[in-house]
């Protein structure tokens, strides 16, 4: 063989066989016989040959379009989880928008699949995405500990939209949760705010290693002159454990995902913004017009297909052996629930 790169040519040459044969044997297809393919494997292995993931996908999907702009099509891949809150969904929904919008723009599709209750098994979804030539796969946020191990990670490059999955460790696209929220917590007494309060279902802070409670300590340590009022953080979230926890340490702003807590406050006497504020940490999953944090899903989608589509381009597939997380900040937005700067100097 020569010093250059090994192709589907030359292994052909080097066997004897077609490059249609040798192209069947490393895709898997059962129309070659056993003996050949495992003939072929082993001098694909030994001659250092990679097959490029994108070739098969690209060629089908052209000889179906006859179009010259098409590079390949990339799976989105949600888990169906009763549990899950329901105002994810559009925090979901965004991602993907993201994710097809920067796909199209760099030649490529995205197709959704669905995985667990309601959706086909792991083991199902991996004969679909080999028989459709699907190699690169973004993963959706999971509720719960997300467990795709059993997808044949030897065919596929994978990228998780949230910020960590061990099963297997891939790349990941994340909010910077941290950052997001202390930078969040800087601003609040700029607009008048002394006595913050935060709440969350405790998942909500285990998911993501203890972010958000992290960034509000952090915070509470670094401004002593602060109110310092303990987080509400309960397994399950209720009315009235919200009431006698805000009864309780009074804060003049709250923080929180659920909107919910607005009226709860109001209940109380609170009047949003006049006496109180109120911050949402994913304006995603509100209920109602409130200020708080974007997480970008949009963005978060562009950038974990840029990562992708890279990584196929790179012809890089399997599990990597140092998983990176790329973070992207949140973004404040105003809202009524809070004062404004020009307020809180009036």
């Amino acid at each position: 063989m020569s010093a250059s790169a090994p192709t589907l040519r030359s292994l052909a040459k080097l066997l004897g066989l077609s490059r249609t044969t040798i192209s069947d044997a490393l895709r898997g297809s059962s129309r070659v016989d056993p003996n050949t393919a495992a003939r072929v494997k082993k001098a694909a292995d030994e001659v250092g040959y990679r097959r490029n993931p994108l070739a098969g996908a690209l060629m089908s999907e052209l000889r179906r379009s006859r179009g010259g702009t098409f590079r390949g099509v990339l799976a989105a891949v949600d888990f169906n989880e009763p549990d899950r809150p329901e105002p994810s969904t559009r925090y979901h929904r965004e991602l993907v928008i993201g994710a097809e919008t920067r796909a199209t723009e760099l030649g490529f599709k995205v197709e959704k699949f669905f995985v667990g209750h309601a959706g086909v098994s792991v083991q199902r979804l991996d004969s679909i995405l080999q028989s459709r030539g699907l190699h690169g796969v973004i993963l959706l946020p999971a509720w719960d500990e997300p467990d795709l191990s059993n997808l044949d990670w030897s065919r596929f490059t994978g990228i998780y939209t949230d910020y960590i999955i061990e099963r297997p460790a891939l790349h990941s696209v994340c909010p910077d949760h941290y950052r997001s929220l202390l930078s969040a917590l800087q601003r609040l007494p700029k607009l008048g705010y002394k006595r913050p309060g935060l709440f969350l279902r405790q998942h909500q802070d285990e998911r993501l290693q203890y972010r958000w409670g992290a960034a509000f300590r952090a915070f509470q340590e670094t401004h002593p002159a602060l109110a310092p009022i303990p987080p509400l953080v309960p397994e399950t979230l209720t009315k009235s454990e919200f009431i006698t926890w805000f009864k309780k340490y009074d804060p003049d702003v709250v923080v929180g995902h659920s909107t919910d807590a607005i009226a709860w406050m109001e209940e109380c006497g609170a009047q949003l913004p006049k006496t109180h504020g109120f911050l949402c940490l994913n304006l995603h999953m509100k209920g109602r017009d409130c200020a708080g944090l974007d997480l970008q899903p949009r963005t978060l989608g562009a950038r974990a297909t840029e990562l992708l589509i890279a990584q196929l381009q790179r012809n890089e597939t399997g599990i990597p052996e140092w998983p990176l997380t790329t973070t992207i900040a949140a973004r404040w937005t105003d809202g009524p629930t809070l004062r404004t700067a020009a307020s809180a100097i009036a």
